[in-house]
């Protein structure tokens, strides 16, 4: 073997053993939704989004500040992303997506690194809501959320270092579940729900 040779070879092992020692390292954040393409052809809305790259710091360059008040906060978020993906379907009609789709994008989850923070299940609506994070070492480095609904469906991928508070942020941004609807509500941080509910209690009329 000649000098080049063992050089690239030490390289090399030096390498596989710098990766396999940093837990998550060559972990990747980024979600396989291929296989919810088909239901395209089912729903009667569907928003689907990649933003990933120049097209990334391209949208938030078209942020109006003026338009929008978490425009600068936005835009603080997405400088450091690698990519957003959005794929959102809206059914006339329940059971149009199988239980099988959605597992197919929850098994991805169990993977090493992920971490799921926040689940929401209602019996009533039959909606089920989830909030995954990557993590490696103390950085976030991804973020999943999911909502299955009977008549829709919404898979969010955001890739690349993001602070777990300024999410709110991008609610309601790139088709990204927020603003003033119900799954809003759901999917805001579970431990403030001890301190809102002492602020009701605080302000109900007592009986004399």
């Amino acid at each position: 073997m000649t000098n080049k040779r063992i050089h690239i070879a030490l390289w090399t092992g030096a390498i596989m053993i710098f990766a396999w020692a940093m837990p998550g390292f060559a972990q990747n954040a980024r979600l396989e939704l291929k296989n919810l393409e088909k239901l395209s052809s089912k729903a009667s809305e569907v928003h689907d989004i990649t933003l990933d790259g120049a097209m990334l710091q391209l949208a938030s360059k078209f942020m109006n500040a003026a338009d929008d008040p978490d425009a600068a906060e936005v835009k603080d978020i997405l400088k450091d992303l690698k990519g957003i993906y959005v794929k959102n379907f809206e059914f006339d009609q329940p059971n149009q997506y199988s239980q099988a789709d959605v597992q197919a994008i929850r098994a991805q989850l169990t993977g090493p690194g992920w971490q799921r923070i926040v689940e929401s299940r209602s019996e009533h609506s039959r909606e089920h809501d989830e909030i995954y994070v990557m993590k490696q070492g103390k950085a976030i480095t991804g973020l999943a959320i999911l909502v299955a609904e009977p008549t829709e469906l919404t898979v969010v991928n955001i890739v690349g270092p993001i602070d777990i508070n300024k999410l709110a942020a991008l609610q309601g941004h790139f088709n990204i579940p927020g603003g003033d609807d119900s799954s809003d509500k759901k999917m805001k941080d579970q431990s403030t729900k001890p301190q809102l509910q002492k602020r009701e209690a605080a302000h109900e009329p007592r009986d004399n």
